[in-house]
């Protein structure tokens, strides 16, 4: 990823959400059979002609929904995104948003269902490609009204396919490429982020630890690598390949979680991650902790991140992972 700022880009924007839950309590999604189809409520109901438009574009970020529960991990291709995003679902798991801009990887997966408050997140994206499994048939009009290009996979099946080492609904993978002709670039990650020389000050710190009801994840320094190596749920998290997944830099953002207006099919609310307005947050770079605040003004904008005495704060070059801890 490139240095210096990258400008927030405005666009508008619709809820989306899936859910319900597995008898291996994966958050929001029942098994269906056959070939690649949504794992929400049933058959995609999305849209039924694909977009007539060329794939990708020169601005246009991938953004995919992963699941996140035991049985969905070793992740694979996760090493590969700009950044990744860690929010709550029901039953108080987590589930991810990986978005690739500067690479895409031959394979993404478990591709999952997604959540209302993943497209407030994207907002901050010009247009992004949106890949994910599962819509509830309410929210369509919604969907089909966003300002991102949403590709489940009803409307792109030869991008989708099912693997045969996994149970179902875990076993559900993307080919980027048969979304995008090419990687856009660091140019299409909109979300006001900075990567520079470490702030001043901070506390050294060992590891950090973001728990959620029913899942933690855990960011623990490594000297070696001069990065933050992650384990989930106290083990260590790898891809598929073996590759210990390290970031450079991790933004643990407290933010507000509310219950949302939906609910999956067994009568849980979906909590609802607010990403737009302010608070604080903590910055885990090179070893040490930087309190900071957050601010994002409007769903259009990227979000910052400033010092106490408000300088702006820049990241390590890198792999982001922001994760998101409900505010006390």
């Amino acid at each position: 990823m490139g240095r210096g700022v990258r400008p927030p880009r405005a666009a508008t924007a619709a809820a989306l959400l899936a859910a319900a839950l597995t008898a291996s309590l994966a958050a929001g999604c029942t098994t269906t059979a056959g070939p690649p189809a949504d794992d929400g409520r049933g058959r995609d109901q999305s849209s039924p002609a694909l977009e007539k438009r060329p794939k990708g574009g020169p601005s246009s970020a991938l953004a995919v929904k992963l699941d996140n529960v035991r049985a969905a991990r070793p992740h694979t291709g996760l090493d590969a995104a700009d950044i990744v995003y860690v929010e709550q679902v029901e039953g108080g798991l987590s589930r991810l948003m990986a978005v690739y801009a500067t690479q895409l990887p031959k394979t993404v997966g478990p591709v999952r269902s997604a959540r209302e408050s993943d497209l407030e997140l994207l907002r901050q994206f010009d247009r992004p490609t949106l890949a994910f499994s599962g819509a509830q048939r309410k929210l369509l009009p919604l969907i089909d009204r966003a300002p991102l290009h949403a590709v489940p996979p009803g409307k792109a099946p030869d991008a989708y396919y099912r693997s045969t080492d996994r149970s179902s609904p875990h076993n559900l993978y993307l080919r980027p490429r048969r979304l995008l002709d090419s990687a856009p670039g660091p140019a299409a990650l909109t979300t006001g982020f900075r990567f520079g020389a470490a702030p001043e000050g901070g506390t050294a710190v060992s590891s950090r630890t973001v728990r959620y009801p029913a899942a933690r994840t855990t960011f623990t320094w490594s000297e070696s690598r001069d990065r933050w190596l992650v384990s989930m749920d106290g083990r260590p998290a790898v891809t598929s390949d073996g590759k210990r997944l390290a970031p450079a830099t991790v933004v643990v953002q407290h933010v507000k979680v509310r219950e949302s207006a939906f609910r999956d099919f067994l009568g849980n609310n979906t909590p609802y991650t607010e990403t737009v307005g302010s608070g604080k947050a903590t910055v885990l770079r090179d070893g040490r902790a930087h309190a900071v605040t957050w601010k994002r003004a409007k769903a259009a904008d990227g979000t910052d991140f400033t010092a106490k005495n408000g300088t702006p704060v820049n990241f390590a070059e890198g792999q982001v992972w922001v994760v998101f801890a409900t505010a006390s």
